[in-house]
Order: structure tokens, then sequence, then C-alpha cells
């Protein structure tokens, strides 16, 4: 069974529904440096659980980036626990596959969240990708890929992308916090690195449908020219 890219910024792998790069508590981090923002909790809470009740998996995996403050604070785990409080009644199992902003999570094994470092899964690593591991194919997030595109006024947007080749796929940011990483200027994540990205497909999840935006060369060589 092959993956299947949902326009959620998700991925359906059999019985698993996969997402990454959440970064919960992300507007509190901010806060607590003086910078205020509105906070999006209820609004990735309510857009997880529709998803979850719409594709029906037994399994969710949070491939990295449960969080965001790299030093734990009070704030952060109730909002962790809120989260978890909501996602828990609509899937049998959750999984969180540690990312590199996921420093003091070891207690979220007490509300029945197991806690892995990478994951086999019908002949995928599901890792966040942070870090290089062995493998020979590769679900991760970490990236936040995205793409820049021009609108018909000449003003520059930037949208979410997913990047989907034979031997790897690379997640968008679930949080619609993340802006994301221009992968047609900088590649960030020390994996996809290794790894030959240029024939990897960049599809746009719009939220009700995925767009086909080409090769991720062909697509280079296209906006060069605009």
């Amino acid at each position: 069974m092959k993956p299947q890219p949902l326009p959620q910024k998700a991925l359906k792998l059999g019985s698993n529904l996969i997402i990454a790069d959440l970064h919960l508590g992300y507007e509190e981090s901010l806060a607590r440096e003086g910078a205020y923002l509105p906070k999006v909790f209820e609004e990735v809470v309510k857009s997880l659980k529709a998803l979850l009740l719409k594709e029906k998996p037994k399994r969710l995996i949070i491939n990295g980036d449960l969080k965001h403050s790299f030093v734990p604070f009070k704030r952060e785990r109730l909002e962790l626990k809120a989260f978890f409080d909501e996602i828990q009644p609509l899937v049998n199992e959750i999984v969180v596959v540690r990312g590199n902003h996921d420093v003091g999570i070891t207690w979220v094994k007490e509300l029945d969240v197991e806690i892995a470092d990478m994951l086999e899964l019908r002949g995928w690593t599901v890792v966040h990708g942070h870090q290089i591991v062995e493998g020979e194919r590769f679900i991760m997030g970490h990236e936040h890929p995205a793409i820049r595109l021009r609108d018909e006024v000449g003003a520059l947007i930037k949208v979410p992308v997913f990047l989907l080749s034979d031997n790897f796929i690379v997640l968008p940011a679930f949080t619609p916090w993340a802006y994301g990483s221009d992968i047609l200027r900088e590649i960030v994540s020390p994996l996809l690195l290794k790894l030959n990205i240029g024939n990897a497909k960049v599809m746009v999840p719009t939220g009700d449908e995925l767009l086909y935006f080409s090769m991720l060369d062909k697509l280079k060589n296209v906006l060069r020219k605009v």
C-alpha cells in the first residue's frame, strides 16, 4: 500500500495517519520573549479532529516537534495535556516520533502516548529528519517545506508543500504558524541533504485538494525565468 498525501497536510499509510511539526506552545514561547500572537491551539485541534473523523485511522503518528520550546514550562505542559485529551478518544494509539524541539516530553507516556526516536512502518522509516539515520525509504518532517510564488499583482506568497519520491516523503508542517523553508533556495534537514531530491514531486496542499507543481528541478528552472 502506497502512502497517500492528503490536502490537510497529513499522510495516510494503511491505518496510520502521520502529521509533523505541530509546535504546540509556540505562542506562549514568544510571549515569554515579549512578542504576542493570537493562539491557534483551538484551530489546530479542530482541524486535526475533523481529519481524524474523516479518515478514521487506528493510529496517529506525530512525526516530530510536537511542541515548540526547547525549555519546558508549565503552560506548555497544560496545553499538551489538553491536546491529547481532545485527540485520544478518536484513535486507538498515538505515537510521537521525537524531534529536535521535543525536549522533556517523556512525561506524556503517563497519558498513554508512546514515544520513539524512529518507527519502521510498511517498509518506510518514519523519522523527524533533524539527524542522519540509516535507512532506504524515509517519511520525515523538520524541513517545513515551502515554495515562494508570485501572484497576479506581483506580490510574493509562500505556500507549504509535500515533497514526494520513491524513497522519501517530506511532510509540510501541520501548524499554521510555520511559513516554511523555501526549498528552491535552501535545504535545512541534514538527512534530506544526503538524498537526491531533484526528481521529487512538489505537491501543494490547499485543504480541499492537492495541486501538482511539477518536479523540483523543473520547478526551479521555471521560477528562475519568472
